[in-house]
């Protein structure tokens, strides 16, 4: 039998050009879903359909990083993760996506470099304030205790003032007026750490407004001073 003869295809128009190229990424798009959605089912607790804190101690070993280094926080802030400890499926995604990290070789690559990503002011503090909104875990709550406050300190800004968060960390632990601190507490704990001179205090001027325990603070820290 003949094969039929193929009709000519009809010329290609501006819109069927721009229809194939638009639909082109979509189908990209799509496949690094699926990659990145193949790498959330690996850590989900399939009865809960969330990573949770098991889940994420096996992707810190995954990608080689310890679950207290501030990697992982930057990590969850991309995400804008809202519960502590756990990663829904569209957080995931939206960090990954933003990582371009579909596979765990990309992702642990990503996480090594996510430093880089809170190294402009902005972004930092940002990260910073969503640092101690991550760690509000009751509804309602507006502070956190002081035991993960030093924590919190310790991990966002240690290496960056680790003299002033040793004191700081050392102080918050002796002192007796606070259980717990605010927002407001913590966004003047990096404004203090960036504008006050820690070698002699003059730069510190109690009349700006700072909250009462950072006064209590540099009180403790003068009275130190002059005990040795």
């Amino acid at each position: 039998m003949p094969r039929p003869k193929r009709k000519a295809a009809p010329p290609l128009t501006s819109s069927d050009v721009d229809s194939s190229l638009r639909s082109e990424p979509k189908k990209s798009t799509s496949k690094q879903f699926d990659r990145i959605d193949h790498l959330f089912e690996s850590y989900t607790n399939k009865s809960m359909g969330l990573i949770d804190p098991e889940g994420i101690e096996a992707l810190c070993k995954d990608v080689h990083v310890d679950h207290t280094d501030v990697r992982m926080l930057i990590l969850a802030w991309k995400m804008k993760a809202e519960k502590q400890g756990y990663f829904s499926k569209d957080e995931w995604r939206r960090g990954l996506k933003c990582l371009g990290a579909d596979t765990l070789t990309k992702l642990r690559k990503a996480i090594q470099g996510l430093k880089q990503e809170v190294m402009v002011p902005e972004c930092f503090e940002d990260f910073y304030s969503y640092a101690f909104q991550y760690c509000l875990t009751e509804e309602k709550q507006r502070s956190v205790d002081i035991e993960t406050i030093c924590e919190l300190l310790n991990i966002v800004l240690g290496s960056e003032f680790p003299t002033q968060v040793k004191s700081l960390i050392e102080y918050l632990k002796i002192q007796n007026d606070y259980r717990a601190l605010t927002m407001d507490h913590w966004r003047n704990f990096y404004r203090f750490f960036k504008e006050v001179s820690f070698v002699d205090l003059q730069s510190y001027d109690s009349s700006q407004a700072w909250p009462v325990i950072l006064d209590n603070f540099v009180e403790w820290l003068k009275e130190k001073e002059e005990k040795h």
